[in-house]
This record gives C-alpha cells, sequence and structure tokens, in this order.
C-alpha cells in the first residue's frame, strides 16, 4: 500500500477517535460536576502512545519469522504501558491539572484507575492490530495479484509465441508447394503471406486488435490455403452483425480454422468447410465446421499443431467467465461453437 494510503488511514482513524472524545465532551458538558479537561488532554496524548507503541511490535511481529522475539517484546510492553499511562497521567494532574481536582489533595491512584488504564491498553492495542492487519492484508492481495498478472502475462507471451511459428511453417509449406509447382499463384501467395506476417509482427503483438483486422487475417489465411484447392468454393465464410470498433485478443480464432483445413475432406460436396461469424450486441459468436477425411482419427481433444489445452488456456485467461467453447464430432462431421461476451 502507498505511503499516502497509510496515513490516510491512520488520520481516519484518529478523526474518529477525536471525534469520539469530543462527543462525549459535548454531551456531557451540560453537567456542572464533568469536566472535559482530561478527555481533551491527557488522554489523547496517552492513547496516541499506547496505540503506536502496539502498531510498531505489531510491525515487527509479523516481519520477523521467529515469533518468540516479537512476542516476549509485546508482553513486555503491555507489562510497561499501563504503569506508564497511570504514571504520565498521575504527573500531569499533580503539576498541571491539579486546578481540576475536586476536593484539591485528593489525587490518588486507586483501582478505577488502574482497570481504566488497562481497559485503554487493551482497546488501543486491538485496534493497532486490526489496523496493521488490514495494510497486510490490503499489500498481500495486491502483491497476489500482480504475481498472478505477472503470471498471465508470462504464459499468454508464451501460449502466443507456440501459435505464431506454428501458422508460419505452415504458410511456409503452402508457398513452397505452389513455387514447387510452378503455379501461378505464388506471387498472390507471397502477397498473403506478407499481409499474415504484418499482422503477427505488428498488431497481434498487443493485447487486444480490433474484430476488422482479426478477420482480414482470416481472410488473408483463408484465400492462402485456397490456392491450394481446386474447388474455389470449398469455404463459404459468412459474417453478420456490425463489427466496427470491437476488438479481440489476436489470432484467437485463427487455431479453429486452421484446424478445418488440417483435418476437412476435400472430397466432399461444396462448402467442405463453413465459418461464421455473427456480432450481436454483447456477444461474439463463432461457428467452424468441415467434414472429416476417411481414416482419419481426429479427437476433441486435438486443435490442429498447437493443442485444444492452448486455445482453452488462452480463453480461460483473457475471458475468464466471459465465454463457452463447444466442440461436437459426429462420424464425418467436426463442429466448432466459441462464444464470447463483450
Amino acid at each position: 500500500m502507498k505511503k499516502r494510503y497509510k496515513i490516510l488511514i491512520h488520520f481516519a482513524f484518529w478523526f474518529y477517535m477525536f471525534n469520539q472524545i469530543w462527543l462525549v465532551v459535548a454531551m456531557f458538558n451540560v453537567e456542572k460536576s464533568y469536566d472535559p479537561f482530561s478527555d481533551i488532554t491527557i488522554y489523547p496524548f496517552t492513547s496516541i502512545i499506547t496505540f503506536y507503541s502496539f502498531y510498531f511490535i505489531y510491525g515487527l511481529f509479523f516481519a520477523r519469522k521467529n515469533k518468540l522475539y516479537p512476542a516476549l517484546l509485546l508482553i513486555a510492553i503491555i507489562a510497561v504501558l499501563i504503569p506508564l499511562r497511570i504514571g504520565i497521567e498521575y504527573l500531569f494532574w499533580k503539576y498541571i491539572g491539579y486546578n481540576h481536582i475536586e476536593p484539591p489533595g485528593s489525587l490518588a491512584i486507586d483501582k478505577g484507575w488502574w482497570f481504566n488504564s488497562v481497559r485503554l491498553v487493551t482497546i488501543y492495542g486491538i485496534y493497532a492490530l486490526l489496523i496493521q492487519l488490514a495494510i497486510r492484508w490490503f499489500d498481500a492481495q495486491k502483491l497476489k495479484t500482480e504475481l498472478l498478472l505477472e503470471k498471465q502475462s508470462g504464459e499468454l507471451a508464451l501460449l502466443r509465441s507456440q501459435i505464431n511459428p506454428h501458422f508460419l511453417f505452415n504458410t511456409l509449406n503452402n508457398i513452397y508447394s505452389l513455387v514447387y509447382k510452378k503455379s501461378e499463384d505464388a506471387p498472390e501467395a507471397v502477397m498473403k503471406m506478407s499481409s499474415i506476417m504484418r499482422y503477427m509482427l505488428y498488431d497481434a503483438t498487443t493485447d487486444k486488435v480490433l474484430l476488422e483486422k482479426e478477420i482480414e487475417y482470416l481472410k488473408s489465411f483463408i484465400a492462402l490455403e485456397k490456392l491450394r484447392i481446386k474447388h474455389k468454393e470449398f469455404v463459404e465464410f459468412n459474417i453478420t452483425g456490425n463489427v466496427d470498433g470491437l476488438t479481440i485478443a489476436p489470432m484467437l480464432l485463427i487455431p479453429f480454422v486452421e484446424n478445418a483445413f488440417k483435418h476437412g475432406s476435400r472430397s466432399v460436396s461444396n462448402p467442405g468447410i463453413r465459418i461464421n461469424l455473427s456480432v450481436g450486441s454483447q456477444q461474439i459468436l463463432f461457428d467452424v465446421s468441415n467434414y472429416i477425411r476417411k481414416n482419419t482419427n481426429i479427437s476433441t481433444d486435438q486443435m490442429g499443431g498447437i493443442g485444444l489445452n492452448n486455445i482453452q488456456r488462452r480463453l480461460n485467461l483473457l475471458y475468464p467467465g466471459k465465454h463457452k467453447l463447444e466442440i461436437v464430432k459426429n462420424d464425418d462431421l467436426y463442429s466448432v461453437h466459441l462464444t464470447i461476451s463483450i
């Protein structure tokens, strides 16, 4: 916790305590027999000494692994504070506040004085402990949150680093295949790869990107894959809803599309792959379905070359409690349904 916030907590505490004293003074000052002099002079002074004696001892207690020394010091402080308060108050009344003693010369340390001193030491000791615990709990929670965010940030960076080479290698393989066959589509493939690389190196390094850019990335990837497919209508990509201004985690949707191309059957009637992106007022719906090649053993725990665990972990980190992923595999159809709340 920042120093100014700690000061603010202490200021609020003493404002509350002094306000209670002033309230007592206001309530009983109407009685001629009541003298508020003690409540607004010596008692606040001894209370501050009591409170901070406990406060700093508690700080030492929490800071040390060996609790024996702080515990003994705490006991010693308690044993010293009670007679110290009485001694300071006695000297005050004897040499400064003697005009307020009635009858004059009646000053004596009795059982009531001892009881009141024990009561106040106990009360301020509890207050000091509660404030010390509150501040340390806040610091612990803040540290825990910072460590969690740091861990998540590192984990996301690792997951993203696993995604980028995967798609890069697939793209290079596609271009190599076109160049090897001396296809006229090779130059276009290079341009599509340039678009993909630009997105991966510059746009995808941020936490969020515009949904429009993610869609353009998907289109470039699909166009590059379609260069190797004879049927031009093999892929159906539909977008509904207004995507303007919406953002999404970069490269979150591409693994499902890549998986459809990797495991999809190309011997079926068009379209062999259906991709639907629907944007509503509060959510994004992304559906990908493809026919499965015969003799292909694909289970719902596999997602291309990076693994479903990678995708699910990214979703859990980026959209905790705000997403739903369903994967359905029938005899010849593999479908992915992703819902993201925005």
